[in-house]
């Protein structure tokens, strides 16, 4: 019921805010907009992860470890931000590696095995913020499709060690890990923090 009603919001909104004129109406719609995509994603990952079809989720039969033991030399070494994620309900965070770790002021230790967007929520004092909606549309259509996908430059802003919000800016490529029979495992989700690039333009 909750979704649904996330959903009619969602339409209603939209299709106010295709309507609006006003500056005021119109910013008043957009939070209200990017509250119920929020709300619709985290609802989304919790049920079913990253999995949009009507039918229930089916986990994958394949051999996480092999696979993860055939990614890990690469997975550890890169000097690229890596997280793992689970495609199942929560989304649950796999592992990172030592890269992802210090570019988003995280703790490997604390994080793997929690809910990726409980880890990584949007930063509540911009109302605005899509970070979780547009990050679960893109790990959804990489199971739908099969397929990489290369979101557009992102704000998602994250929490450094004091739990102050820090602005950030990322190139996010998520890609899904299959193993050898095809199935997929996990979601591989690789970030550059172009942070600077952004600000200084």
């Amino acid at each position: 019921m909750q979704r649904f009603v996330c959903e009619q919001n969602i339409a209603h909104f939209a299709r106010l805010l295709g309507e609006a004129t006003d500056p005021t109406l119109r910013r008043t719609l957009l939070m209200l907009l990017s509250s119920a995509r929020r709300e619709l994603a985290l609802l989304n990952s919790q049920m079913s992860g990253a999995n949009l079809s009507p039918l229930p989720p089916k986990r994958p039969n394949g051999d996480l470890a092999s696979v993860i033991a055939q990614l890990r030399p690469s997975f550890e070494t890169s000097t690229h931000p890596y997280m793992l994620i689970d495609p199942g309900p929560g989304l649950k965070i796999i592992d990172i590696n030592d890269a992802f770790a210090r570019a988003t002021f995280a703790n490997r230790h604390d994080i793997i095995g929690r809910p990726l967007f409980e880890v990584f929520p949007d930063n509540p004092a911009i109302d605005t913020a899509d970070g979780v909606s547009n990050l679960y549309a893109s790990l959804s259509s990489v199971v739908e499709t099969g397929q990489p996908h290369a979101m557009q430059v992102q704000r998602y802003d994250m929490r450094d060690s004091s739990g102050t919000f820090v602005e950030r800016y990322w190139q996010p490529i998520n890609t899904p890990i299959h193993d050898a029979a095809g199935r997929l495992i996990c979601l591989l989700h690789h970030v550059e923090d172009v942070t600077a690039e952004v600000l200084a333009n």
